[in-house]
């Protein structure tokens, strides 16, 4: 396994190069299965594991909290401590059964934010988060209460580093600009969607109206640049599975850019004997900036193919054409 820092303070922290997500443990992978693939990853040297306070309630139309609650299982049977991070996310937890981060999210405000994080590090059995993400944005609360409840943490020792996902860049250089005026930390981890494939921007949703947000583009790219002490975790890197089963790609990564920059990937993908996924995970751990792709698995198999992609090295001018399709 590969490491690399993450935050630029007392709480920075050494993780590996591969980050595992868990949304789907405790609901769609059973436990049994979600232990082996838990086991595995940190038996290969991966101490990085994300989940939500949302995770999963869409597969049973409630209000999430399995995926903390199998973590919480697993980290106690498994005497595991400090040296296991994990990053958990608030903000977007339904506030009723049936309903949905999009029409009723439990949202930024101070007491969300404390009572959310309370409920979180019981569920994992943690004193402290590790890292804590604002998962959406919610523009009914000025962001200076969010920033304030948020140090508030920190300062009491509950949480380590602050994240944020899905808000437009100028939303979080505003909420990072809020925090130092006031001496408070400020989210030092970004948690975007972001693969080889690039989406169309201009798709609206229900969470994006005016557009995809939560996707890692130029605007992200340059931001990373300039500001040294943020790391990118890229969530999805390998779409849902889309790159060895085309019948999955997204709506709006078909489009006329994509076709080329599949060429390259599966070009690449033969010169190195690896699988376009791995090609896209080791595309994301050498890249110039600071990207640790977060890939999940619903096997142990998956697991490992996605670990063989942390050992495979690209040549300059495979990355050059990776780089350059479009």
């Amino acid at each position: 396994m590969k490491y690399r820092t993450i935050g630029t303070g007392p709480h920075s922290r050494r993780v590996s190069v591969l980050a595992l997500g868990a949304m789907l443990f405790g609901s769609r992978t059973d436990e049994k299965t979600s232990f082996a693939v838990l086991d595995r990853y940190v038996e290969a040297g991966g101490n990085f594991i994300d989940t939500s306070d949302n995770y999963a309630f869409w597969i049973d139309g409630g209000q999430g909290g399995q995926s903390e609650e199998l973590l919480g299982r697993w980290r106690r049977s498994r005497g595991a401590g400090d040296e296991i991070v994990v990053a958990t996310k608030l903000g977007a937890r339904p506030l009723a059964p049936g309903t949905s981060y999009t029409d009723n999210p439990e949202g930024l405000s101070a007491k969300v934010i404390r009572e959310s994080s309370e409920r979180s590090r019981e569920r994992l059995g943690m004193e402290r988060l590790d890292l804590l993400y604002a998962h959406i944005d919610d523009h009914t609360v000025p962001q200076r209460e969010t920033v304030e409840a948020f140090g508030e943490l920190v300062a009491e020792g509950t949480v380590g580093l602050l994240g944020v996902s899905n808000q437009a860049v100028w939303r979080v250089e505003r909420a990072r600009a809020l925090a130092a005026a006031a001496g408070l930390p400020g989210y030092e981890v970004l948690q975007y969607h972001h693969s080889l494939l690039r989406p169309r921007s201009d798709v609206p949703s229900d969470l994006f109206p005016d557009g995809n947000l939560g996707h890692a583009g130029p605007e992200m790219a340059g931001y990373l640049r300039a500001e040294p002490g943020l790391t990118l975790v890229a969530y999805s890197p390998l779409l849902t599975g889309a790159y060895a089963r085309p019948e999955r790609l997204p709506a709006d990564f078909d489009h006329p850019g994509a076709p080329a920059r599949l060429a390259v990937l599966h070009e690449v993908a033969r010169e190195t004997g690896a699988t376009p996924g791995q090609v896209v995970l080791a595309w994301q751990i050498g890249h110039e900036l600071p990207i640790i792709p977060l890939a999940g698995a619903s096997s142990v198999a998956q697991l490992e193919e996605n670990l063989a992609a942390v050992d495979l090295e690209l040549s300059p001018e495979q990355w050059a054409r990776l780089d350059a399709a479009h």
